[in-house]
C-alpha cells in the first residue's frame, strides 16, 4: 500500500532519485539530503503508514526489523562502535513533534559530536 501523493512513497517506487543505504522487501533507507551529522540516512518502511500514531501491534514484526536493521547499518555507515562510538535514532510524530513528511521514518545520525544539529 503507497500513497501516490507521498514523497517516501515516490523515492521508495524509484520515481524521484535517492542515496540508498539498504533495501528489501519491508524497508528503504537512503541518505538525508540535508543532513544534521556525518552519518545521517532514513529507514522507511515501504508500508505506507503516516506516523508513530497509526502503529498498532499488527505492525510489531515491522518496527522490530527497523529497529533490528539500525546498529548494522549504522556501522556501515560509518558509526564507530558502542560504547565509545554510537548513533542517535529519532522519529517525529505529528506537526507538533515536528514531522514533516507525513509517511513513518526512522532517522539514524552519528559520527564525532558535536554535530550542527540534533
Amino acid at each position: 500500500m503507497q500513497d501516490p501523493n507521498c514523497l517516501f512513497c515516490k523515492i521508495i517506487a524509484g520515481k524521484i532519485p535517492s542515496k540508498k543505504v539498504f533495501e528489501d522487501e519491508h524497508v528503504y533507507a537512503f541518505h538525508d539530503i540535508a543532513p544534521w551529522a556525518p552519518v545521517h540516512f532514513l529507514m522507511v518502511p515501504k508500508l505506507h503508514i503516516p506516523s508513530m500514531a497509526q502503529i498498532t501491534l499488527e505492525h510489531s514484526a515491522l518496527i522490530g526489523h527497523l529497529l533490528a536493521l539500525a546498529p548494522k547499518l549504522a556501522l556501515e555507515q560509518g558509526c564507530r562502535p558502542y560504547p565509545e562510538g554510537g548513533y542517535r535514532i529519532v522519529t517525529n510524530t505529528g506537526s507538533e513533534g515536528g514531522q514533516e513528511i507525513h509517511h513513518l521514518h526512522f532517522h539514524v545520525m552519528g559520527g564525532p559530536r558535536p554535530w550542527l544539529r540534533g
